[in-house]
């Protein structure tokens, strides 16, 4: 499996406890249940983010390559 840098946003941030991870993950998908295995609140702010894969919108299903970097992004107020 590809191994993925994913930086973390705001409560994104906060739940993890740090800016960003490095994990192997065939998708997004597998990225997100890697990094937040054990990890109740980390995955609850990661099911509702937006996800950026190399500046890109990507889903949920989106494929990772090797070195790829995705940033997740929670929903954010105001304007």
């Amino acid at each position: 499996m590809p191994e993925v840098t994913i930086r973390y946003f705001a409560a994104a941030r906060s739940a993890a406890g740090a800016s960003s991870a490095t994990a192997e993950a065939a998708s997004i998908r597998d990225l997100v249940t890697t990094v937040s295995t054990d990890r109740p609140e980390l995955a609850r702010v990661l099911s509702i983010c937006t996800f950026l894969l190399d500046g890109e919108r990507a889903e949920p299903g989106t494929p990772l390559t090797q070195g790829a970097l995705v940033d997740a992004l929670p929903p954010f107020a105001g304007g």
